[in-house]
C-alpha cells in the first residue's frame, strides 16, 4: 500500500460555536479542529479508533506546538494537509496544516508527538510489527517531501540585532 504524501485527506468547517468575542475562531477550537485531522491521519494509517478497539492500545499526545498565522471565520471551509516527521517503535512526530478552503492561505500548523499506550496498563509500549512497517513506508513516502518552515519551531520574543 502507498501512503498519500502528503496525506490530505480531511476537511473541515468553523462551527459557530468555535467563534470568539473577536468574531474569529478562538484559539482552543484549533485545537479541536486539528484533532479531527489527526482523528482521520491516525485512521489512515492503522491507528486509529478500531485499533484502539481492537487491541486497547492508543496513541496519546505529548507534546504539541501551535502557530497561528491568519485568522479563519465562521462558515469558512477548512483543508488539512499532514506530514509525517518521524517515528519509531513507540512514537509518532508530525505536522499539520490549516489552509483556509477557498482562498488557500495558511491558517495555523500544529506539531505534535504521540506515543503509542497500551490501555490496560496505561503505560508505552511498542506498536505491533506490521504498524511499525506501514510507518516506515508512509515515513518513507513522506521523507522527500520539503517539510513546513513551522517544524521545529521554538517560541519567543523576535528582536532586533
Amino acid at each position: 500500500m502507498t501512503f498519500p504524501a502528503p496525506f490530505k485527506a480531511y476537511r473541515g468547517r468553523v462551527r459557530p460555536e468555535w467563534i470568539d468575542y473577536n468574531g474569529h475562531m478562538n484559539v482552543a477550537y484549533y485545537v479541536a479542529a486539528f484533532d479531527e485531522a489527526t482523528d482521520a491521519f491516525y485512521e489512515a494509517l492503522g491507528i486509529g479508533l478500531s485499533y484502539k478497539n481492537d487491541s486497547d492500545c492508543s496513541t496519546f499526545t505529548l507534546e504539541g506546538h501551535i502557530t497561528y498565522n491568519q485568522e479563519v471565520m465562521e462558515g469558512d471551509e477548512l483543508t488539512f494537509t499532514t506530514y509525517l516527521l518521524d517515528c519509531d517503535e513507540k512514537r509518532i512526530h508530525y505536522i499539520h496544516e490549516m489552509h483556509h478552503a477557498e482562498k488557500g492561505y495558511l491558517a495555523a500548523t500544529n506539531e505534535l508527538i504521540g506515543m503509542h499506550i497500551d490501555m490496560i496498563e496505561r503505560r508505552s509500549k511498542a506498536m505491533p510489527q506490521h504498524l511499525q512497517d506501514r510507518l516506515q513506508a508512509a515515513l518513507a513516502a513522506h521523507r522527500p517531501l520539503p517539510k513546513p518552515r513551522q517544524v521545529g519551531r521554538v517560541i519567543g520574543i523576535r528582536r532586533k540585532s
